[in-house]
């Protein structure tokens, strides 16, 4: 189990000779990461609004705002924790809220689709502001930073998720979307400037090294092109191939450089540290289950029976706030899931933690694939998968902390944020190409979704995932048992 560097870089508590504000501190690392998520949860259930208003045919045609926005984030993930470690935290996020200002300004101004793919591009990339509060909570609570720091990123993970989906889906029921982008413009406003003025900027001695360009823009275009494999492969058919290849050809050159560069990105080391390597792996397999879920459950509930043939009519019929409420339970166990994991991840005893998550995770998501038909089956299922899923974030998370003294904290921070993109895109792309198999047609439209059987089908699906963590974990604790065994010998 790797050891905390809490001690590591203390002098970065203090700011021009000044101990800053702890509850300044958490209240906008609070603010950031509701704010980010409710960003990312909104659009799920917005989803036929979007469709309906900008004249999309299918699904799959809707879901490029879903690409542009994790490849904004993609880039985000990488870039900004790592600017926060070396040219300071108030920098970094102060940067990260002015693009999710800016990214919601342009579609209020432009409302339309294309306005709306430029918008989510700019507003992914600020994204990565959920994630930073990591580093500067760390550095700035002192003592137990890291477990304050995972703890308010999953609690405010879960408020984000109830003001995204219930909060956005009321401002569009009684305004209009456009309303919603002006909104959420002069929130963006409003937390650029608090995040200039209560987050502390790192002090000099933490401001060493500097940022690789030719590393940086290179690992953005691989990521990239994985991302955009994975989110539009089913469109594009074969010729997706071209970037997963080029993704994965230039992912695999990238890491042979950076290992002997001077100004790598990430410490290629960190990920030989014990157990590092599978947390990032789990990260990424949750984070697909929660994007599964979350268009599995939006698609499904807002489609209005009576809009079918008999013969193939299904749906709960639901706005989008109503949708939102069926989502609560998820947000509520939400929060639960940090105090659950804290102290045994702390204890070393991060393994029994991911397969408790994944398991609930699971279960949750097989209640789901036998009975989705009444809005009390998504209450009991969304329950289950929120705690499960909050259960391997804040241990995945806080794991990958522990491996890095304070000062790194950022590039530890962007590591696990880019495997948790990964897994966002994986999972919106399985679903997605799983809903497009066999279509319907709504009547009196040229609009097309799912049949209904593929929606248990795509349950099942993310129950896989959930139990991979089992093998994940199962897999990395044999090989190091292996090499302690090797070591002693």
């Amino acid at each position: 189990m790797p050891q905390s560097h809490e001690a590591a870089g203390s002098g970065s508590r203090t700011t021009a000779g000044r101990e800053p504000s702890r509850g300044a501190l958490i209240g906008v690392g609070a603010l950031l990461v509701v704010l980010t998520n409710a960003v990312i949860y909104i659009f799920p259930p917005l989803l036929p609004a979007i469709q309906a208003q900008y004249g999309l045919a299918t699904v799959a045609e809707t879901t490029w705002f879903f690409t542009v926005l994790t490849l904004g984030g993609g880039a985000g993930f990488i870039l900004l924790p790592r600017l926060a470690d070396l040219y300071g935290d108030r920098r970094a996020n102060v940067a990260a809220a002015a693009f999710l200002t800016v990214g919601a300004l342009v579609p209020a101004l432009g409302d339309s689709y294309p306005a709306l793919l430029v918008g989510c591009s700019l507003m992914g990339f600020g994204g990565a502001a959920q994630v930073l509060p990591l580093g500067f909570l760390r550095r700035g609570l002192g003592e137990g930073g890291i477990t304050k720091a995972v703890a308010i990123l999953v609690i405010g993970t879960g408020v984000g998720i109830v003001a995204g989906m219930i909060g956005g889906g009321l401002i569009v029921q009684s305004l209009s979307l456009r309303s919603f982008f002006v909104i959420l413009t002069a929130i963006g406003a409003m937390t650029t400037l608090a995040s200039s003025l209560l987050i502390p900027s790192a002090p000099p001695a933490l401001r060493t090294g500097r940022i690789g360009v030719l590393g940086t823009v290179w690992m953005i275009a691989w990521v990239g092109a994985i991302l955009l494999t994975l989110t539009q492969g089913l469109v594009w058919g074969n010729a997706a191939l071209i970037p997963l290849v080029l993704g994965v050809v230039g992912g695999i050159a990238w890491i042979r450089v950076e290992r002997r560069s001077t100004t790598a990105v990430f410490d290629v080391a960190l990920m030989k540290a014990p157990l590092v390597t599978a947390s990032c792996i789990c990260i990424t397999l949750f984070a697909a289950v929660n994007a599964a879920f979350l268009l599995l459950v939006s698609t499904y509930a807002q489609i209005v029976p009576e809009a079918l043939s008999p013969v193939d009519s299904y749906g709960l019929g639901l706005s989008a706030i109503g949708t939102g409420w069926l989502m609560l339970p998820f947000a509520v166990t939400f929060v639960v899931g940090a105090a659950i994991a804290d102290r045994p991840v702390n204890n070393g005893r991060v393994v029994p933690v991911f397969v408790a998550g994944a398991v609930i995770s699971a279960a949750g998501l097989g209640w789901l694939a036998l009975a989705h038909d009444r809005p009390w089956h998504y209450l009991v299922g969304a329950a289950a998968i929120g705690l499960g899923c909050s259960i391997g974030y804040a241990a995945g998370f806080t794991l990958v902390q522990l491996a890095v003294p304070e000062e790194r904290a950022g590039m530890a921070t962007g590591v696990a944020g880019t495997f948790l993109a990964v897994g966002f895109a994986f999972g919106s792309a399985l679903v997605s190409a799983d809903l497009s198999i066999a279509l319907v047609p709504v009547l009196g439209t040229s609009l097309e979704v799912a049949a209904e059987g593929l929606y248990g089908v795509g349950y099942w699906l993310s129950a896989v995932l959930a139990l991979a963590v089992v093998l994940t974990v199962g897999v990395s604790s044999t090989r190091a048992r292996r090499r302690t065994a090797r070591t002693a010998a």
